[in-house]
């Protein structure tokens, strides 16, 4: 009987701990006032000023590397194809599990990228808008699983990115209301950017269950991927003390999906949260969201309070 010992492998990924991330910035002259990290932060997040210079400084300098190299790459490929082609656009995707940040995460490096040298043109579409709207979901008994693959508009995320980078001067992608928990009728105007973040939960998901989808990804289409990554005790108490602000505030509107729910108290808004996350949040994060975040190019791994505590970025 012939018997294997575990050998050590080595990682994909190099490791950074905060303070190592923080020392490779180069100090640049960009910076965020009170006011602006207050406006971009999330619900129940605090943007320190120490947060931007040591972790999201050096990641926007890393990216804006990355958008340096792909010029270049596109000129000497120009140069050597002896063909004068527009330069489309650089796409970063960011995943993650809801409540975990990746909005804050987009919307900082979206103001980040924007104030370098060149001053790039960002525009930022979040995956919600491609949900299917909640007719659909009903008709096709899925509202339990909303967030999942299948809830998605696969075919149209796929059909823009396709767009973006075929060079289409000109979009429009669906938006969404968290308020109304269901797609719009308006649309996001997306044009002629240099720039565009892709974020939400399922973007580094691959869409094996789907035969009618050609073998095509939506991170097929991305120059640079981020997941932001967190404990799961964490992130559950993230989405505890939202729905609790949430009920305080948005659920008291009239509009509001989940109106009924704003009269629910501390230890009812607990229970309840707890119980959806349970039966479809953490669902989601453990069967088909966290088993993608290797896929990325770099992974924010939070701890408490929503501080970056390590990074991990791929080797190439």
């Amino acid at each position: 009987m012939t018997t294997y010992q575990m050998v050590s492998r080595p990682s994909a990924f190099t490791t950074f701990t905060r303070n190592e991330w923080a020392n490779l910035s180069h100090k640049t002259s960009i910076t965020l006032t009170a006011d602006e990290r207050e406006q971009l932060q999330g619900l129940n997040e605090t943007i320190s000023a120490e947060e931007v210079t040591d972790i999201y400084l050096p990641l926007s300098e890393l990216i804006y590397l990355h958008m340096k190299h792909a010029n270049h790459l596109h000129k000497d490929l120009n140069q050597f194809f002896q063909k004068k082609t527009k330069k489309v656009p650089f796409v970063i995707g960011i995943a993650g599990s809801v409540s975990v940040g990746k909005s804050t995460t987009a919307r900082l490096i979206q103001t980040l990228i924007s104030r370098f040298p060149t001053q790039p043109k960002v525009d930022l579409v979040t995956t919600d808008g491609f949900l299917l709207p909640n007719a659909v979901l009903e008709e096709r008994g899925l509202m339990k699983r909303k967030g999942f693959p299948e809830s998605y508009d696969i075919e149209s995320l796929l059909g823009f990115l396709t767009d973006l980078k075929s060079g289409c001067a000109y979009m429009e992608t669906p938006l969404y209301s968290h308020l109304t928990y269901d797609r719009l009728t308006e649309k996001q105007i997306v044009e002629e950017p240099d720039v565009v973040i892709v974020e939400g939960i399922n973007v580094l998901q691959v869409n094996k269950k789907n035969k009618k989808i050609p073998q095509m990804f939506v991170s097929d289409f991305f120059d640079f991927s981020i997941y932001v990554d967190a404990e799961e005790d964490n992130i559950l108490n993230w989405y505890i003390e939202r729905f609790k602000l949430l009920r305080n505030t948005a659920f008291q509107k009239p509009e509001s999906f989940f109106h009924r729910y704003r009269h629910l108290s501390d230890e009812e808004a607990v229970g309840f949260a707890t119980d959806i996350w349970k039966s479809i949040n953490g669902v989601n994060l453990e069967r088909n969201i966290r088993p993608t975040k290797n896929r990325a190019d770099l992974i924010l791994k939070k701890g408490a309070g929503h501080r970056v505590e390590e990074i991990m970025v791929k080797k190439k």
